[in-house]
């Protein structure tokens, strides 16, 4: 938060602007420049950085063919006893990493892991749980204090994409695929961005080029994608679910068939029905149900939208299209 202040008021400090709760939908050619349509308006400009965590323009760039976001959860612990000192991360898998925050006056243990792609179903077991048995392994008597998760964008190749968006935007960059390092990856975004804004030569503007074709090279994590995205795109719009609207329990969801068409129906903790159209506004691909979080997510690209079909995460950032229950 002090880096992230320090950046705001060095924005405003130079007469630079910030708009919260205004999100990009598209940017589009406009005569020597671009306009960006956003919630809140449009903006005209010559140049444009792409920094959304996942690029939101599908076409040129094809991000979401060479990147896909993973999930990790992470708990906030009073273990009860002194703390270590320093940051750890396990040199195996499962991966898990250790370090400690201040909360409330007292040094406090966060313990983050158990990740998967996004959209894969999950359970508390292999999530939290997961996590607060490795806690309970060395602190037994420990508190959880609070607990959240969050998704990454991970490029095939692990190495984030950072520069020209595509050679067809000329002016337009991106800084994306951070790969859960995204204090010291944005650093080195912005000093690649600015340095080719400027004319400059930047000496590790290669290392992370953003129209590279290495991604598509790694075969086992490229073939695991596409296998994802026609099952998801086409071949599990095809099946039929085999839930059935009275085996869904209270505070739960599942994908149902009505009069031939998919529906999602999430039953909240009194029964109370909200059903939605089971398909990602991003490229269409069919949703799952996330029982941890009571979410539908995109087993493609990652998008997330709560229970009665509220976008919650990119790269889709429309609703998703709800039916009136009688």
């Amino acid at each position: 938060m002090h880096y992230l202040y320090a950046l705001c008021d060095c924005i405003t400090s130079r007469n630079g602007q910030i708009y919260t709760h205004t999100t990009a939908t598209d940017v589009r050619k406009y005569s020597d420049g671009y306009l960006t349509e956003t919630t809140g308006g449009r903006i005209s400009s010559s140049y444009v950085i792409v920094a959304s965590h996942y690029p939101f323009l599908n076409v040129p760039g094809f991000y979401f063919a060479k990147m896909y976001q993973s999930t990790s959860y992470l708990l906030a612990v009073d273990p009860k006893k002194t703390l270590f000192k320093g940051m750890f991360i396990t040199a195996t898998t499962p991966t898990y990493s250790f370090r400690t925050a201040q909360y409330r006056g007292k040094k406090i243990l966060l313990v983050g892991g158990s990740d998967h792609k996004t959209g894969i179903p999950t359970c508390e077991q292999d999530s939290y749980g997961a996590l607060a048995k490795l806690v309970s392994r060395y602190y037994p008597d420990a508190e959880i204090l609070a607990r959240w998760n969050t998704r990454d964008c991970i490029p095939l190749d692990k190495i984030p994409y950072i520069g020209p968006y595509s050679s067809t935007l000329p002016h337009v960059y991106v800084g994306t695929g951070f790969k859960k390092w995204g204090m010291t990856s944005s650093q080195v975004a912005c000093e690649i961005i600015v340095d080719s804004i400027c004319g400059k030569e930047n000496p590790i503007s290669s290392v992370f080029s953003s129209t590279r074709l290495q991604p598509l090279k790694n075969h086992t994590e490229m073939k695991n994608m596409m296998v994802q995205s026609v099952h998801s795109l086409f071949l599990d719009k095809l099946k039929r679910p085999q839930m059935q609207f009275d085996e869904i329990a209270p505070d739960s969801g599942s994908i149902i068939e009505v009069n031939g068409e998919k529906v999602g129906i999430y039953k909240d903790p009194t029964s109370r029905v909200y059903a939605v159209k089971p398909y990602c506004t991003h490229l269409g691909c069919l949703l799952s149900w996330n029982d941890v979080d009571k979410t539908w997510d995109c087993p493609c690209h990652g998008s997330r939208f709560d229970a009665k079909g509220k976008n919650l995460y990119d790269p889709a950032f429309r609703d998703l299209m709800t039916y009136s229950i009688d």
